[in-house]
Formats: C-alpha cells, structure tokens, sequence
C-alpha cells in the first residue's frame, strides 16, 4: 500500500524541474507527479503544459486518455482486473461483474472499505483464466469464490 503526499504546488514544480529539457518528458512528468501525489490533480494539468511548452489541452487529452493516470488519490488496496480478449473469452466479464457488484462500485471508483478498481487491458496472464493485480501482485484463474475470498483478505 503506498502513501502519497498531499498536493503542493511547490513540490509539483520541483517533480516537473526535474524532466524540463528532456524529449518527450510529459509521460514520464505525469507517472512522476502520480507517484508523488497519488493522482494527477487537475491544478498539475498547467504546470506541465507550461514547464514542457504544451498547450492545457494537450496536457489534458493525455492525463484522460491514458488509464494508468487518476484523476482522484486511490484507495488503500488497488485491483487491476484484466478487460483484455483473452479474459474475456474465459469468463472475465463475469469476474469483472462479480468485482464490481462486491464492491458496489464501478471500473475506476473507490469502494467503503478502501478498494479502487481498475481495469488493465492485458496482464499477460492468459494461461490462467480471468486475471487480476492486487496491490501489484497477480492473482488468476478468477472466479466468484476467488473473488470473495480475496476481497474479504483485505478488511
């Protein structure tokens, strides 16, 4: 579980100084400014398109069309649940259902007890049915008694 220190303009630009100069630097900006702050808020959105000369759309249709930035600090546990194909073809709808309805949230909210859910497209664990990362370990051959399980693991 990682924890992340709460959003300060100051530190921002220090994260963003350190990139300036460097091609290509808003993806690796961004990844740096999540590990700090746990999201990219969208007061970080201007700092970089300033820092980096690109225009607050830019920076923008980044931050939103990635899925590996939030826009919101996570919960204490995050679980990514594979939406790849090949998931899907062995019963990863009915895992991502499962999750989703025992959790009584939806992909990309943080449930009561402390959970963010999130899809990934493509773990590389095909070979064992639907698949998860929790909290960055892998969990496969999901299903709705794993599923129980692992959830009840984690309060």
């Amino acid at each position: 579980m990682a924890t992340y220190e709460a959003w300060n303009t100051d530190r921002a630009h220090g994260v963003i100084a350190g990139f300036t100069g460097v091609p290509g630097a808003c993806l690796p900006v961004l990844h740096a400014l999540q590990a700090v702050f746990g999201c990219i808020p969208p007061e970080a959105e201007p700092l970089v398109a300033a820092a980096l000369n690109l225009s607050r759309a830019e920076v923008h249709g980044i931050v939103t069309f990635y899925h590996d930035f939030r826009r919101s600090v996570p919960g204490r546990h995050v679980l990514l649940v594979c939406r790849a194909e090949a998931c899907q073809a062995t019963g990863g709808d009915a895992a991502g259902a499962h999750v989703r309805a025992a959790l009584a949230v939806d992909w990309h909210g943080t449930s009561a007890g402390g959970v963010t859910l999130e899809p990934v497209f493509c773990l590389g664990l095909c070979a064992t049915g639907p698949a998860a990362l929790l909290d960055g370990q892998p969990v496969g051959r999901l299903n709705p008694a794993r599923i129980d399980r692992m959830l009840e693991a984690l309060t």
